[in-house]
């Protein structure tokens, strides 16, 4: 996987991505003139909590439709298993209207809980943007690398001379973007963000960088103040660090880069914990058990994908799982004390004023869904008659459907008779 010090040029994550990084960046210079504490792992932190803290309206709207839903469910699973094995188009017709008349008894919208996913999903992608792409969002981190480049680009053949030390050095995680068959100063800053310590001593003695070898190493360790979160460098994957920590025999720091893999597992088990289960009490059993193994299978997959991310994802993730089963628990006792009748008031109010709005009258949807419905019932009642009018017709033209109707009568009742 990629680092990238380019923006996201993916409509609608570039525009939210691009805003989350000036709040990072913010973060950032807060805790730097304020606290002097410089550090990218803990700004991710911070950075997580607060916009998640912003996402708790969404959560609660989204857990009030869940518990909705609850209530909901019998009676729609009820209407279904009525229309089962119903293919004809008035019973699908019928069956429409009436799930449509339950939603509207309770002041609910069939997408209900949709909105709000199509809110939260382009945040939390564009969170993963901005801390996958550190450099690219958060210019106080960006500048660091400012002197450095300008002193690299300067260098007649750079290009070449950082490929072969990416070939030597064999960091994979990083390429570089040509453009006029050189190096791009964000490829560059790429290259540059990835180093481990010990890469950038091997960087800075490369012979055609000799001459600013003391910026080089100036940079180094203010990105090392930076990156470094809990003595690993958030730039590098939990089994990066296993590595070179086994050859170095630094046993502590395998520990830590074990640690964030199982944290990402434990925290998101919990969050699934957590989660309301009320909903799927009378659910089909095929989806609850479906539900179940990706509630096991998904935060087992997320310490696994892990290993492989670099160790801000992971912080991300954790910090995210973290304040999830926190923001899960006050709401799951704010539900609690809820009363169901008042939500549901409060929903057929605001059902009726959007009616209003859209220049409904009050209850003309659910008039109009019983008039549907009677209409319905009436076409049925008047099929009915018919058959048996054709049924009763002694002396049917052959061929027609009355006689091929009295063909099937005579028949079952030469069987009963034999019975």
């Amino acid at each position: 996987m990629f680092i990238l010090a380019t923006k996201s040029s993916i409509p609608i994550l570039g525009q939210v991505a691009y805003i989350l990084g000036w709040l990072m960046d913010a973060i950032f210079k807060v805790l730097d003139n304020f606290f002097e504490i410089e550090n990218i792992g803990l700004c991710i932190i911070i950075f997580t909590v607060i916009v998640y803290l912003l996402m708790t309206p969404l959560q609660i709207k989204q857990q009030k439709f869940s518990k909705m839903s609850a209530v909901m469910n019998p009676e729609l699973q009820a209407i279904q298993k009525k229309y089962k094995d119903k293919r004809d188009q008035v019973s699908i017709q019928k069956m429409q209207e009436e799930t449509s008349m339950v939603y509207q008894k309770y002041g609910v919208s069939p997408t209900g809980s949709c909105l709000q996913l199509l809110i939260q999903m382009p945040i939390l992608l564009s969170l993963y943007q901005v801390i996958y792409r550190i450099p690219a969002y958060v210019g106080s981190a960006r500048a660091v690398f400012t002197d450095v480049v300008n002193k690299i680009v300067n260098v007649n053949g750079y290009t070449d001379i950082i490929q072969e030390f990416l070939d030597e050095q064999k960091i994979n995680q990083v390429r570089l973007t040509l453009e006029n068959d050189v190096a791009t100063r964000d490829s560059v800053i790429d290259v540059l963000y990835k180093l481990s310590p010990s890469q950038w001593e091997e960087f800075a003695d490369i012979d055609k960088f000799s001459s600013f070898s003391g910026v080089i190493d100036s940079t180094a360790a203010k990105l090392s103040k930076m990156q470094y979160f809990l003595g690993m460098n958030i730039a590098d994957t939990p089994w990066t660090i296993i590595k070179t920590a086994l050859a170095a025999g630094s046993f502590l720091l395998v520990v830590g880069a074990v640690l964030i893999p199982l944290l990402a597992w434990f925290t998101q088990w919990l969050n699934y914990r957590l989660m309301p289960q009320a909903s799927m009490d009378n659910a089909d059993s095929n989806v609850a058990n479906t539900m179940k193994t990706m509630n096991t299978f998904m935060p087992v997959f997320s310490a696994f994908m892990c290993f492989s991310f670099q160790v801000g994802i992971g912080i991300y993730w954790i910090a995210g799982a973290v304040l999830r089963s926190i923001q899960m628990l006050l709401i799951n006792r704010y539900m609690k004390k809820l009363d169901m009748d008042d939500l549901i008031k409060k929903n057929m109010e605001k059902a009726e004023k959007k009616r209003e709005k859209a220049g409904f009258q009050p209850q003309k949807i659910t008039d109009q869904a019983h008039r549907n419905v009677r209409a319905i019932e009436n076409s049925k009642a008047s099929l009915a008659d018919k058959q048996v009018d054709l049924l009763k017709n002694t002396h049917p033209k052959p061929g027609s459907i009355a006689a091929r109707a009295n063909m099937v009568k005579e028949f079952e009742e030469r069987n009963k008779k034999k019975k």
